[in-house]
């Protein structure tokens, strides 16, 4: 049995993933931006060891979110799940906050992040980036999912004792993703579950980009590391924080 904390996960793939989880017999930590968020979590939230509740926007709460977690540690496994597509949040949820969580949180056996498809599009260029307001700057989405992908690989190279993975889930049609989207919904969370609680006897994975349990080639700055160096130094100017 695991002890798992999961960012985003009050719907969509977040609550899926909790649920399959919680389905396995696991110990699972929820989060939402607010209370108003679990309204429809139903039983996944029952069964919850924890909800915790923070606007990972706001860098100020994301630190509060991680030191509020800790008290439910420590974890084998943290999913940084929590994403938006689109207006001037994009920098702060989908790459900062993880960042964050991820230097303040005692190291877990595993962390998996949430990446797209999309991060292929994202440009590595860091120059002038505002990290609090992604409006400014054009697709801005898939610049956040090629860094968080690159945070996620240089996780695994500084840290060999933690599997540190980055994922795609599909587009699927979450709330995030709209109706029309043209994956599978019940797959899209399947590839964290597995990461999350692979048997420990298997062979260490780690620094991978995974989309369906396949293991796939990611955008070449995911796995320069001069890049790597260069993403960590701009997060911890912006933060404050420093992975360590």
């Amino acid at each position: 049995m695991a002890r798992i904390f999961i960012t985003g996960s009050a719907g969509g793939l977040g609550l899926n993933a909790a649920r399959a989880l919680l389905q396995q017999g696991h110990e699972v930590v929820l989060h939402a931006r607010d209370e108003s968020r679990f309204t429809n979590s139903g039983a996944v939230r029952d069964q919850a060891v924890e909800t915790v509740v923070g606007d990972l926007a706001d860098l100020t709460e994301t630190a509060r979110v991680a030191e509020r977690v800790e008290q439910f540690g420590p974890f084998d496994t943290v999913i940084h799940n929590a994403g938006v597509y689109s207006g001037n949040r994009i920098f702060a949820v989908n790459t900062v906050a993880p960042y964050i969580m991820t230097a303040l949180m005692a190291r877990p056996r595993r962390i998996v992040y949430i990446s797209s498809g999309m991060h292929r599009s994202g440009t590595p260029d860091l120059q002038g980036i505002d990290w609090t307001n992604a409006a400014r700057r054009p697709a801005a989405y898939s610049d956040s999912k090629l860094y968080v992908t690159a945070l996620a690989a240089a996780v695994a190279e500084r840290w060999p004792d933690v599997e540190s993975n980055a994922v795609d889930p599909g587009w699927v049609p979450t709330r995030m993703g709209g109706r029309s989207a043209p994956d599978d919904l019940e797959l899209g969370h399947v590839t964290q579950v597995w990461l999350a609680t692979r048997d420990a006897a298997d062979d260490h994975v780690s620094g991978g980009y995974w989309f369906h349990q396949q293991r796939r080639e990611p955008h070449p700055a995911v796995k320069d590391k001069a890049f790597q160096t260069e993403l960590l130094d701009a997060l911890e100017r912006h933060t404050g924080f420093a992975l360590r």
